[in-house]
């Protein structure tokens, strides 16, 4: 697709009044080249820049459009919330019949409270945790990106990977110390860091399906059920962060896939419909610790707005029935081993990790990618960057980085699927030649 000149216009323009032309840094195309696209509307499976240029995409706003771009029914309850009001900064009884299927779909969780964001989701996990124990330090992992907050941003992945900045400036050194960091599998690691701090560790916060270093599974060999055990014996939290995977993998999370129960879990994304929203929660014990109900502060005026509570139950009520889940499964399979088999016929070593309907295709002589240095030392980021804008002109939008995750929605058809599959071929063709 060579007319690109008013996403290339616009471009220019943001550039000179936000920083690097964009409100996230991912978004602005640097571990990729090229010129983000400005997008201008969204239906279904597909996306459509100012330019008119449509493209069957597989980003869905980084995860939250399971059901597909604009769905009929979430945009209907918006404008029929609307127009009685956008915000209150008061209790509505939407919150309510929200909190409720959550409450319904996660196991884990008992009392659940909203707030704007995923990354207000994690900070605020983690002050109740801190108070709930009496303890200051918090332990994650190498690559794990749990948002912005200062305590978060010390070896975090997502974006920072993108631009090999693992660490942010602004993040006061003394602070980043309470910060504790082991590489993701290294279970060893983590217990010589409960050692070593003996008594002084809140928490483990970790995503059950990481997908900000790509989609690593730590499932398999044993490691999640270990850190649940650990915490256990430690009289430290495990906080799921399911954010991404949360309502992604199954109906109630990755913890329900896996039948491992967090004490709390940050979710957003999925839970808001494409609006603003996150959420947390977990026992009730630890959840009553939060004002007004005990000493942990947290506030945010457009938390539970009716419209995101809106939104989310829309979404939610359709993703309450197994079939739902067992039709994404399908075709997210012959999406995943479709690119594969792409790559083992072009000659290009590719390897690739999914959980339903997220996954990673990484372009690496590896067997396997484990963790988020697999990503930076062993996978051929120039060669992703090149395969990324010739599917770009192909009509296909991919996740700007080799750090991220691939969406599939209900949206998708099987057409969609068999032009995505013979897309990649033609690509991977051109770039062998």
């Amino acid at each position: 697709m060579s007319n690109i000149k008013q996403s290339v216009k616009h471009f220019k323009q943001a550039q000179q009044i936000i920083p690097g032309g964009v409100n996230s840094p991912v978004r602005a195309f640097k571990g990729v080249g090229g010129t983000p696209r400005f997008f201008d509307h969204a239906k279904g499976a597909y996306v459509t820049d100012v330019d008119g240029n449509t493209y069957i995409d597989y980003v869905g706003s980084w995860g939250p459009m399971i059901l597909g771009h604009a769905h009929d029914a979430v945009i209907k309850g918006i404008q029929e919330t609307a127009e009685k009001g956008v915000s209150f900064g008061a209790p509505c009884v939407l919150e309510i019949d929200l909190a409720q299927t959550v409450i319904d779909m996660v196991p884990s969780i008992d009392v659940v409270r909203f707030v704007s964001s995923g990354s207000e989701a994690t900070m605020s996990a983690l002050r109740l945790a801190r108070g709930f124990t009496g303890r200051d330090k918090i332990l994650k992992f190498d690559g794990g990106y749990h948002g912005h907050a200062d305590g978060l941003l010390v070896k975090a992945g997502s974006g920072a990977a993108t631009f090999g900045e693992p660490d942010s400036a602004g993040v006061p050194a003394d602070y980043a110390k309470l910060t504790l960091t082991a590489p993701f599998q290294d279970l060893a690691e983590v217990k010589r860091l409960f050692a070593e701090n003996k008594g002084e560790i809140a928490c483990i916060i970790v995503e059950p399906i990481p997908g900000n270093t790509g989609v690593l599974d730590l499932y398999s060999n044993g490691f999640l059920q270990a850190l649940r055990e650990l915490c256990t014996a430690e009289g430290a939290l495990l906080i799921f962060d399911e954010v991404m995977c949360g309502f992604r993998v199954s109906s109630g999370g990755a913890q329900k896939l896996f039948n491992i129960t967090p004490d709390l879990t940050c979710l957003g994304k999925i839970i808001g419909g494409g609006l603003p929203v996150g959420a947390y929660g977990g026992r009730e014990d630890i959840m009553r610790k939060i004002s007004p109900d005990g000493p942990v502060y947290q506030a945010g005026t457009l938390s539970g707005n009716p419209l995101a509570m809106r939104a989310g139950l829309e979404t939610l009520s359709r993703l309450q029935d197994d079939a739902f889940y067992a039709d994404l499964e399908v075709k997210s399979k012959r999406l995943f081993e479709g690119l594969l088999a792409g790559c083992k016929a072009a000659g290009v070593p590719a390897t690739g990790n999914r959980f339903g309907s997220m996954f990673t295709i990484f372009f690496t002589e590896l067997e396997q990618i484990t963790c988020g240095s697999d990503v930076s030392k062993h996978c051929d980021l120039p060669f992703f960057g090149k395969f990324f804008n010739e599917m770009l002109n192909e009509g296909i939008y991919l996740a700007p980085s080799q750090y991220e995750a691939t969406f599939v929605s209900a949206a998708h058809s099987d057409e969609d699927i068999n032009n995505t599959i013979a897309a990649a071929a033609r690509v991977l063709t051109k770039l062998t030649a």
